[in-house]
């Protein structure tokens, strides 16, 4: 258990330090392209290998695919340096199963009493959880059981470190190869490396967090779920929280027509290809997302 807040506390802090380092590198070098390119690809590859990876593939089911494909989704999952699969996924199954109760591992209720208890629940339900969760606790092995006998899921969550660094030395060798020198280099590495996994760190636990506190509530579930709009495009459809708790197991988190899902929008795409399979669609959409 030690060792895992040591490690949440040096992903936290070395990509907070390295956004800042980020910034500083800027203000001195100015801004390029290729710094802001390399960081929104990057997003967006490790946001979809969270969401449509860690989330809906892993955690859910909610579709299925190939071993390689699967392999290259659990990368971009491992890049985005949230934990392996196994933990990330046995957190979210026991949220889910203990939404806002006790047993939630970050439910942002109130801790304690006093002016300070909400901040305190928020903190907790933010990033908080990540130094007091005790996975040994509950036996988390019990709640991934499934993905213990996918031999492809226990190879990449043993090589998760590996993947931590990938994530690091790919935006770093692109900004050499397009920049040239220790410039690029480092503006890929701290654009493309560490202020995108502190940006998606924050994004992601901000459904954690603000997604049970503020917001819509179609439906009324009965934890604190709620859908935050403005967050839809940044958190690619894993702001439509209110939706996801309503029917976890659908692949698409969309239910109105206005709503931007862009995770269910690539896994549509990839079953339209034929690249996954056994896709969790609304009743009222059949596997090519007509009205049936």
């Amino acid at each position: 258990m030690r060792a895992l807040h040591v490690v949440a506390g040096a992903t936290v802090g070395v990509s907070t330090l390295g956004t800042v380092a980020a910034v500083v590198h800027s203000a001195h070098y100015g801004p390029t392209f290729t710094d802001i390119s390399l960081f929104i690809v990057m997003y967006l590859v490790t946001s979809f290998g969270v969401e449509g990876g860690l989330h809906r593939l892993f955690t859910h089911k909610s579709y299925s695919t190939g071993p390689v494909l699967t392999t290259l989704i659990g990368i971009a999952g491992g890049m985005a340096a949230q934990g392996p699969i196994l933990f990330w996924v046995s957190v979210h199954r026991r949220h889910h199963a203990f939404a806002d109760r006790d047993g939630d591992p970050h439910s942002p209720r109130p801790i304690g009493s006093g002016p300070l208890s909400r901040l305190k629940g928020l903190w907790h339900g933010h990033m908080g959880w990540l130094f007091t969760v005790d996975p040994n606790a509950w036996r988390w092995h019990r709640l991934v059981p499934d993905l213990l006998r996918d031999r492809t899921v226990v190879r990449l969550d043993r090589l998760y470190p590996l993947w931590i660094l990938l994530g690091l030395a790919l935006p770093a060798g692109v900004g050499l190869v397009l920049e040239g020198g220790v410039r690029g280099a480092a503006g890929g590495l701290l654009w493309g490396g560490f202020a995108r996994m502190f940006a998606l760190h924050h994004v992601t636990w901000s459904v954690n967090s603000f997604g049970h506190l503020f917001g819509n509530r179609p439906h009324r579930t009965r934890d604190d779920s709620h859908n935050i709009a403005p967050l839809a495009t940044i958190t690619v459809g894993g702001a439509w929280h209110n939706n996801h708790h309503a029917q976890p197991a659908l692949a698409h988190n969309r239910q109105s027509f206005w709503q931007i899902d862009p995770t269910g929008m690539v896994i549509g795409l990839l079953d339209r290809v034929g690249l996954v399979h056994g896709v969790r669609y609304p009743r009222r959409h059949t596997a090519k997302g007509a009205a049936s």
